[in-house]
């Protein structure tokens, strides 16, 4: 099994920053991609960013130029730094790992953005 810790979350001004961290472990070389999902109140569980072994990403449009996903394999750690931060950036962020025939997610971390 894969284990996921989250962390780095809070409250920020619009326009701020925050990174951020997902660290993985148990069995890790099994994974894949992981990647960042965030849900609103009210909202569906949506994609923000997925990054492969061979650190190839894609994005959500809503967050194009503003978020960078990056992964270092060494410290098994996937990273969302998140910069020029909106009110609607506001959600619980969850860290997702993918391998062949499963997934799995981490806890959730609470992201705030004041207006």
């Amino acid at each position: 099994q894969v284990q996921l810790v989250e962390s780095g979350g809070g409250l920020v001004q619009a326009g701020g920053s925050l990174r951020l961290s997902c660290a993985a472990s148990g069995i890790i070389f099994m994974i894949n991609d992981m990647g960042w999902y965030r849900q609103a109140p009210g909202k569906q569980r949506e994609l923000v960013a997925r990054i492969t072994r061979g650190g190839s990403a894609n994005y959500a449009d809503s967050v194009l130029g503003r978020f960078t996903i990056s992964r270092d394999n060494a410290k098994n750690t996937v990273y969302l730094q998140m910069n020029s931060l909106k009110f609607e950036d506001t959600a619980v962020y969850y860290c997702n790992a993918r391998w062949f025939d499963g997934n799995t997610w981490g806890q959730g971390t609470q992201v705030t953005v004041s207006s």
